[in-house]
C-alpha cells in the first residue's frame, strides 16, 4: 500500500470515529429530559492493520454513564413516587456541547488530512502524466 493509502485510511477510520461520537451526542441531547435516560458514550480503540501496519482508530462498545440520575420534584408527574419525586435523566447540556465541539473539530481536522492527501495524490498523477 501507498502512503497515500495509507493516510487516507487513518483519516477515514478517525472520521468514522467522530461521527458514532456526534451520533451519540446528539442521541444524549435530544434525550436530556427523557425520565431515566442515562448518558451514552463510546471509547475510542487504536488499532493496526496486521497487513499494512497502518495505525487506525475504531470505536468501542457503547457505554451507558452510571453517574446518578438526577432527581425531579413534580408530584403531579405519573412517574412520581409517594414522595413527590422521579428519575430525571444524567445528561448535562454543558458537556454534551462541549464534546460535541470537541468532535467537530476533530471531524473536521481529519477531513482536511484526507482532502490534503487525496489533492497530493492526484497531483502526483498529473505529474506523471506528463
Amino acid at each position: 500500500m501507498s502512503d497515500f493509502t495509507n493516510s487516507l485510511a487513518m483519516s477515514a477510520s478517525g472520521l468514522r470515529s467522530q461521527a458514532m461520537r456526534l451520533r451519540l451526542t446528539s442521541e444524549n441531547i435530544a434525550n436530556t429530559d427523557t425520565p431515566g435516560y442515562r448518558r451514552k458514550t463510546v471509547p475510542f480503540e487504536a488499532d493496526t492493520d496486521p497487513r499494512t501496519g497502518v495505525a487506525t482508530v475504531s470505536t468501542g462498545r457503547v457505554h451507558l454513564d452510571r453517574s446518578d440520575l438526577q432527581q425531579i420534584h413534580d408530584p403531579s408527574n405519573p412517574l412520581s413516587d409517594a414522595n413527590g419525586n422521579y428519575d430525571g435523566s444524567n445528561v448535562d447540556m454543558i458537556i454534551e456541547i462541549a464534546d460535541a465541539r470537541e468532535a467537530q473539530r476533530s471531524y473536521d481536522a481529519n477531513l482536511k488530512m484526507f482532502d490534503q492527501a487525496r489533492q497530493m495524490s492526484s497531483s502526483l498523477l498529473e505529474l506523471l502524466r506528463r
